[in-house]
């Protein structure tokens, strides 16, 4: 069929795309937030966000291998618990994500040049929607050049942290927050581990998706686990819990406390390209589902067209990019962690939810039960304001949902 993607991504690729999307930003700038949080339970936090991840990530991986459609949760949820399930986890994934694109956008601005961070912001968005534009195998190309060059900033920082005559052991426990702040730690370090639900919404384009999908998200998984928890020690063992909470570039400063601050302005262009990565893979996440949507008609159906050289969904991907790109020219949205946590989080509780119902193996059921746990105990510590306004976006996704099957069934 004409609208149908073409398959060429194999496991190495999705990895990449995965690595693309959560070894981005968020290790740059959710580390500072979530140690005001968490104080010295930063570590134990990282450690339930990996826990409430790798849950998802499963039930993700079998929802995927069942279902290799672009959509995500949008499908898995309409499948298994039907329609309105699965239009509020694509409704909550293309608000939330869309916010994070600009986010992302002008995160990059931020780092490059700040007294023009808008104008920086909407080149990137430009010019990250053309190289999607020209296929997936090229976004997956830009993906892997970027991840590589962001894990050897990563690695430098680690290296020259832990290496220091400042690092110190004993930062790495510092004045506890309690059981709230650590669960709230944890919901906003979620944001740097959502990426790889990039690998499950591209399941339209991936080999053998019932092996590759279950072999990708795992590792990808692992790889940023580890990579986080390296930089989070390496960082606490020079700042300490206080310092990295009062950071505004908590990556930079650690490098100029281990005593090398020639190495910041390389850290803040890592930042940049991190940033860049996971705007690259958001964008790719975002029109996915939107193409999905609209193939159902819960959105306008001119955004299911699929290019017929390139092979990608070019109307949704240049949708979201017009609409990136105003709100990057317009707003400055780097305060949306905890926002696009929240509507990720109901996403995977979706996910966790739909897992449940595909057979009754204990160890899938298991997983499935503590995902879904974890996701409604972690969105309802974050912050009260992200909560509220996520809360709010879901209210009006409902009102929505609601109005058009009025309007279709003649009432």
């Amino acid at each position: 069929m004409e609208d149908q993607l073409k398959r060429t991504l194999g496991v190495s690729d999705a990895v990449v795309v995965g690595l693309g999307a959560m070894v981005g930003a968020g290790i740059f700038a959710a580390l500072a937030p979530a140690a005001r949080a968490a104080g010295g339970s930063l570590l134990a936090a990282l450690g339930v966000a990996g826990l409430v991840a790798y849950c998802n990530a499963h039930s993700s991986a079998r929802l995927a291998a069942r279902y290799p459609a672009s959509g995500g949760t949008y499908v898995y949820g309409r499948e298994r618990l039907g329609p309105f399930w699965g239009y509020l986890a694509g409704w909550g994934f293309v608000i939330g994500k869309t916010a994070s694109c600009a986010a992302m956008a002008l995160t990059v601005g931020a780092y490059l040049w700040p007294g023009r961070q808008h104008a920086v912001a909407v080149a990137a968005v430009v010019a990250l929607t053309a190289a999607s534009y020209g296929g997936v195998q090229r976004s997956a190309r830009v993906a892997r050049l970027i991840v590589a060059v962001v894990l050897a900033v990563l690695a430098g920082v680690v290296v020259v942290c832990l290496s220091s005559e400042a690092a110190d052991p004993g930062r790495l426990s510092g004045s506890d927050r309690g059981v709230l702040g650590l669960l709230q730690g944890a919901g906003l370090l979620f944001f740097a581990f959502a990426g790889y639900a990039r690998i499950t919404t591209l399941g339209e384009e991936v080999r053998d998706p019932e092996r590759t999908i279950p072999r990708a998200v795992p590792i990808a998984l692992g790889i940023a686990l580890l990579v986080y928890a390296a930089v989070a020690v390496a960082a606490l063992s020079v700042l300490g819990a206080e310092g990295l909470a009062q950071s505004s570039a908590p990556l930079a400063d650690a490098v100029r406390a281990a005593g090398r601050p020639g190495l910041a302005p390389v850290v803040r262009v890592g930042a940049a390209l991190a940033a860049l990565g996971s705007l690259l893979a958001l964008v790719l996440g975002v029109s996915r589902t939107v193409l999905a949507m609209a193939r159902d008609g819960r959105l306008p159906r001119a955004l299911a067209a699929v290019h017929p050289r390139h092979q990608v969904p070019h109307h949704a991907e240049l949708a979201v990019g017009a609409v990136v790109a105003v709100l990057a020219a317009t707003a400055d949205l780097r305060g949306a962690i905890g926002f696009s946590s929240f509507g990720v989080l109901v996403y995977y509780a979706i996910a966790n939810a739909s897992a449940w119902t595909l057979d009754s193996a204990v160890k899938g059921r298991a997983v499935a039960v503590v995902g879904l746990a974890g996701c409604v105990v972690l969105a309802c510590a974050l912050p009260l304001a992200s909560a509220a306004w996520g809360a709010a976006v879901l209210v009006v996704g409902v009102v929505v949902h609601g109005v058009r099957g009025r309007l279709r069934s003649g009432i």
